[in-house]
């Protein structure tokens, strides 16, 4: 007898389901070892469809050998159907008393499941192929993940990787760390990392919850897009938009109410620290992944650090007696020795900068508070980019400058997005010792006859290397 004799719809992927059935619910393809109570269903004709399938046995219930009730729903349904759910065929084949029950009261253990997503998941069960709409998956996925559904899961899974944006990437995250789509969850971060820096998003800063933020903060991957400062700020935003979650405005004027509010917290409070009082203490660990060593070495940057009081000073001043000492070192000792550098100890304590090529034209910029010995001129000119030492950097000790040679690490890493703000090219140089004289030019990347769209995302992470045994610990 042909499989599509067998399973209504004719399919060869209900034939696969059906052997796993025989398994689930100790029944053979020609019905011996139903239980008396299991009704077969009607045999159809290989020439019926699938859509009939659907129609006639899902949505009218025809031939139904148990009611599935929850949600103040009822659907008629067949337990050989039902069995291809990992959730009902362990149901059915076990000690339960459900097993010989003919009407099951199903309880919803999780919120995001709804009437509408538990329709579609066990009318999945009747169908070749399902249609999940992006805004219903997390509600299917949880459906799915509870039934035990895997085709759906994997489905909502594509559906998930395939419209990851500033609007679905929190939910998204969130719901793959739940129901354990570790793919999903590990692309969703990476997005955020991408775009976190460039997106000017509310919602998005209000949905991103202070343990993903923290890991967010916390990472070298980081897209920053000018220098630490930009995290800084951004972070300042963020907060705001936790604790006033009604606050509504145009884009341009949050960062003013943000400084406003906290302004007015720093006068009622008489000068304490923000991260000090009582509504501050939460954001505790997302701000102490700043890295500031990296703030404090640009005169405005550190003035805007200290009127904002919402840093402690106990954080901060260690960080300037440790910054002092190291532009001490940069000045007064010249010696080159061999340098062990710790990968590990760069993704942690690297300065993060950025930058973006709007265009194909030549362009060169610089990162503002890196003066340790360098005055390290960025360029983009014929699709090369350009690592060149100048000695004229005012801003630079005068001595510093016109040392013979500096050493840093440094990693740079470009980024094309789409408009969902999906990466489309990624170039990664990995963590190099970079040793410039005065004037030389190193080309650091090279796209020559390579495929990509501006805009391009430009990210770096530099540590200055001092001599071994005069590196702070």
């Amino acid at each position: 007898v042909s499989p599509e004799a067998i399973i209504p719809g004719g399919k060869g992927a209900q034939w696969s389901s059906w052997e796993g059935l025989q398994v689930s619910c100790g029944a053979g393809p020609d019905g011996v070892g139903l239980r008396p109570h299991e009704k077969e269903p009607p045999r159809k004709r290989a020439k019926d469809s699938s859509e009939s399938v659907y129609e006639a046995l899902f949505l009218r219930g025809e031939d139904s050998d148990v009611q599935i009730r929850a949600l103040g729903e009822a659907w008629n349904l067949h337990r050989v159907y039902l069995c291809q759910s990992g959730y009902f065929a362990s149901m059915f084949s076990g000690a339960w008393r459900e097993a010989t029950m003919n009407t099951i009261e199903l309880q919803m253990p999780d919120e995001n499941i709804d009437r509408e997503a538990l329709h579609k998941a066990l009318g999945s069960l009747y169908q070749d192929s399902v249609c999940v709409p992006p805004s219903r998956v997390v509600s299917i996925l949880a459906t799915a993940s509870m039934l035990q559904l895997d085709k759906l899961i994997q489905q909502c899974g594509e559906v998930m990787k395939e419209t990851v944006s500033a609007q679905t990437v929190c939910s998204y995250y969130y719901s793959a760390e739940s129901y354990g789509l570790q793919n999903i969850k590990t692309m969703c971060f990476q997005w955020l990392l991408d775009n976190l820096m460039t997106q000017r998003s509310e919602q998005l800063l209000r949905e991103i919850s202070l343990d993903l933020m923290k890991e967010l903060i916390a990472s070298s991957e980081l897209f920053v897009m000018e220098v630490e400062m930009d995290v800084y700020t951004k972070l300042k935003k963020w907060m705001f938009l936790q604790l006033q979650p009604t606050w509504t405005g145009p884009c341009r004027a949050l960062l003013s109410d943000a400084n406003s509010w906290f302004f007015r917290s720093k006068r009622e409070l008489e000068g304490t620290p923000f991260l000090e009082t009582q509504q501050g203490r939460a954001f505790v660990p997302v701000f102490q992944q700043l890295r500031l060593a990296y703030i404090i070495c640009d005169l405005p940057s550190a003035r805007t650090i200290d009127q904002d009081a919402v840093i402690p000073a106990a954080w901060l001043t260690p960080v300037y007696k440790e910054q002092w000492l190291a532009f001490l070192r940069a000045e007064q000792i010249r010696e080159l020795e061999p340098i062990n550098v710790n990968v590990s100890h760069l993704q942690g304590n690297s300065m993060r900068c950025g930058a973006q090529l709007r265009r194909d034209e030549i362009c060169s910029w610089r990162w503002t508070g890196f003066n340790f010995g360098w005055d390290l001129v960025v360029s983009y000119n014929n699709r090369r980019i350009i690592f060149r030492r100048s000695v004229l950097n005012r801003c630079c000790g005068l001595r510093v400058s016109l040392l013979w040679q500096r050493k840093i690490a440094f990693r740079l890493r470009l980024a094309s997005l789409d408009r969902a703000g999906s990466a489309v090219f990624r170039k990664d140089t990995e963590y190099q010792i970079l040793a410039l004289r005065k004037d030389q030019e190193l080309v650091v990347v090279n796209l020559e006859n390579q495929d990509v769209a501006f805009p391009i995302y430009v990210s770096c992470n530099f540590l200055y290397l001092c001599r071994e045994g005069h590196c702070p610990q």
